[in-house]
């Protein structure tokens, strides 16, 4: 079966300091995998680069079926239609509701059917566990069930693929375990592949995964 990642001698430098040093990564569809490593080792980084918003300045790399080394403005788009992509600071609307948060995304990513947009919301809110909540707004919930609304938002488009950068960073322990959890079952359950960026060990221990280390900017399983 073809990887659904395949980065091959990728390396990336900012300001001329080098982040990613030939970096080989093989991904399987369903993997469940954590990277790990200090703070500025290159886990965002290739984050970023997987979902194009960073360039691959050096090797090759492929991403549920993009050529990265390919990607323009309309390509990148499209690509990020197929990703789920989950941030430590949730990045939600303040002003608007739940609902209105994920109706945004669809929207801009081109569903304009109400009816299809309305189930569409109701089955991610259903699947995070907060059906009940799509009329609040996000101050209105805590850390945990925004985190859980980003989960949704992640999940909109039915993606192949879900990368989670410190997901748990600010949220308490039993909390980061309901999330770490969700996206345990989303793996094991719809064969989503996730990859998450962490500093949170005690969850590789207890959501066994694949885990890879960046060490002075390479990475090793």
């Amino acid at each position: 079966m073809k990887p659904i990642i395949s980065l091959s001698n990728v390396s990336f430098s900012q300001k001329g300091i080098p982040i990613l040093q030939n970096v080989d990564f093989q991904v399987d569809k369903g993997a469940f995998i954590y990277l790990i490593g200090k703070t500025g080792s290159g886990k965002s980084s290739l984050l970023r680069i997987l979902f194009g918003d960073l360039p691959l300045q050096k090797g090759e790399g492929e991403v549920v079926d993009f050529d990265l080394n390919q990607l323009n403005h309309k390509l990148i788009s499209q690509l990020r239609r197929k990703i789920g992509i989950i941030f430590q600071d949730f990045k939600l609307f303040n002003d608007r509701t739940v609902y209105e948060n994920l109706a945004f995304v669809l929207k801009a990513t081109d569903w304009t059917n109400k009816t299809q947009i309305n189930t569409r919301i109701d089955e991610v809110l259903t699947l995070v566990g907060l059906e009940t909540k799509g009329n609040r707004m996000p101050f209105e919930l805590s850390g945990g069930e925004q985190q859980q609304v980003a989960v949704a938002r992640a999940l909109l488009n039915k993606p192949e693929l879900i990368l989670a950068d410190e997901p748990t960073g600010n949220l308490d322990p039993e909390t980061s375990e309901k999330i770490i959890q969700l996206l345990k079952q989303l793996s094991d359950n719809q064969n989503i592949t996730v990859i998450i960026a962490t500093h949170d060990y005690q969850m590789l221990e207890k959501y066994k995964g694949e885990i890879w280390q960046f060490q002075q900017g390479k990475l090793f399983n």
